[in-house]
């Protein structure tokens, strides 16, 4: 909203000195700073609010899974639905202010508004602002793309390496070789495909960052203190695993079973930076991501499906009155020298009351 408002002053500057400059006759005697910068501000508000709001909570919601052609015609239908809108609306405010009648109330107000409707200067307002939508869309895809990290990368923030303190949770399919060989190879993307479709929200509202995909393995950080406020990294587990309960008959109707997943998480340093030339991405790198993945393997072995670290265990000041733990032990995992405590996450209290 504050992007396309700042367009929308642009653009009244753009035309303002366009009219003052050699190349033009001037403006006609109802032009005027004000009113135009009024016009374009509030058609920017109201652009923002009703095809801005469209864009973000529907077409980027909504047609996540769908081919990238369904959203164009989404973003198509729904610019000319708000032009039309805005037109028709402004049309109004215009032909009162300089008439001193609202349309249809006076014969010269209605004349005046039939002339404003076949106006050329909405066909000039029509180009500017689909250019503006389409590159919205693009934006909000690109940014999807690079995880929520676009504003990132444009800034330079990963280009000199940097040590971050975050929370990393691997999340990993159950079975996932037993499933390949039943569903086969095109059905078992799709089956992936929406899996992850589907766990996206949970992870983005409880403040996650996908950070990769790696077969049937997502792996989601924090940084250190968003995901430990409020248990945010544990809550996206039993966020995640009660939106694929409720959607088991959807799975088990389009694949014959629905998917069962176990995640370990843990927290520590790492060091994060932009890395590749032709296909640039942001990695992290440290024994952070190691001791994860380790954990993980002992899902099985304790038969567990959420381990935690014993550090991240101790990070939750009020663990007590959100999640009951119950600790396995402590392991000497492979590549480590020194022992790791080991908690399992038996259950969600607040869930139990």
């Amino acid at each position: 909203m504050v992007s396309w408002l700042f367009i929308g002053f642009l653009i009244t500057s753009y035309d303002h000195y366009g009219l003052h400059s050699s190349f033009s006759s001037g403006p006609n005697e109802s032009y005027s700073y004000i009113k135009s910068l009024i016009f374009n501000m509030t058609a920017a508000f109201i652009g923002s609010a009703m095809g801005g709001s469209f864009l973000i909570f529907y077409v980027n919601e909504k047609l996540r899974d769908k081919a990238y052609g369904y959203s164009l015609l989404a973003v198509a239908i729904s610019f000319i639905i708000v032009v039309t809108f805005i037109t028709i609306v402004l049309g109004f405010w215009l032909i009162k202010s300089d008439t001193g009648h609202f349309p249809f109330t006076e014969e010269v107000a209605t004349r005046e508004y039939y002339a404003y409707l076949v106006n050329p200067i909405h066909a000039k307002n029509i180009l500017v602002w689909s250019i503006v939508t389409i590159m919205t869309q693009f934006s909000l895809q690109i940014n999807d793309k690079f995880g929520g990290l676009l504003w990132d990368f444009i800034r330079g923030k990963y280009q000199i390496p940097r040590s971050e303190l975050r929370v990393f949770m691997f999340l990993d399919l159950i079975d996932s070789t037993t499933m390949a060989e039943k569903l086969g190879n095109k059905d078992y993307y799709n089956f992936l495909r929406d899996f992850y479709a589907d766990i996206t929200n949970d992870i983005i509202y409880n403040r996650g960052q996908i950070y990769q995909y790696v077969g049937d393995e997502v792996v989601v950080s924090w940084k250190y203190e968003e995901g430990v406020v409020d248990h945010q990294c544990i809550k996206c587990y039993f966020d995640v695993r009660e939106r694929i309960a409720s959607l088991k008959d959807k799975y088990r109707n389009k694949y014959g079973l629905v998917p069962d997943f176990k995640a370990a998480i843990h927290y520590g340093h790492v060091t994060a930076g932009e890395i590749g030339i032709i296909k640039k991405d942001i990695t992290y790198s440290g024994d952070v991501l190691n001791t994860t993945s380790r954990i993980l393997s002992k899902c099985r072995e304790y038969k567990e499906k959420l381990l935690v670290s014993g550090q991240l265990y101790k990070s939750f000041s009020t663990w007590q009155d959100a999640f009951s733990f119950s600790k396995m032990g402590e392991e000497l995992l492979r590549g480590k020298v020194e022992k790791v405590e080991i908690y399992a996450v038996v259950a969600l209290a607040k869930r139990e009351n």
